[in-house]
């Protein structure tokens, strides 16, 4: 049982009509927005290979993103505990998804590749060691059932 719970509320609205529904696979659009009270929605749609639009999110890179967020965010709060001072972060992230003959599938992996920057006199063993902590705690991380990988530089 957790101590506490938080809980995520988002409105997620399409808005792919074309004029008749999804009277057909290819006679609406995948286009939708994600939006929570003033932040900026988020523009979505499906995977190009789905019929989506490439320029707008699709929920798989929003699941790679998640991903990588939570970890980066874990990883930067234990490293000002710890004293690593780190002056950049990047984070080459992604995600492999398997897709059934059926249409249906899963993620099966994804792989963090955060490029850490850190300040002089900061222990470079140290860092390393962080990002297990990071991913031991990262709420993402431990939600899903695939393996998410870290392969710190």
């Amino acid at each position: 049982m957790a101590d506490r719970e938080h809980r995520y509320a988002v409105t997620t609205t399409w808005s792919g009509d074309r004029g008749t529904g999804t009277s057909g696979y290819r006679a609406y659009d995948r286009e939708h927005e994600i939006s929570h009270g003033e932040k900026p929605a988020i523009a979505g749609s499906s995977d190009p290979s789905f019929l989506g639009d490439a320029t707008r999110w699709n929920p798989e890179e929003l699941l790679v993103s998640s991903t990588s967020a939570c970890h980066m965010l874990w990883y930067l709060h234990l490293c000002s505990a710890a004293g690593v001072v780190v002056t950049e972060y990047v984070d080459q992230a992604e995600g492999m998804m398997a897709e059934d003959a059926d249409g249906g599938g899963r993620f099966t992996r994804i792989v963090l590749h955060p490029e850490v920057t850190l300040a002089d006199g900061s222990d470079p063993d140290l860092a390393r060691k962080l990002h297990e902590q990071a991913h031991a705690k990262c709420y993402i991380a431990n939600s899903v059932n695939f393996p998410i990988d870290c392969e710190p530089v």
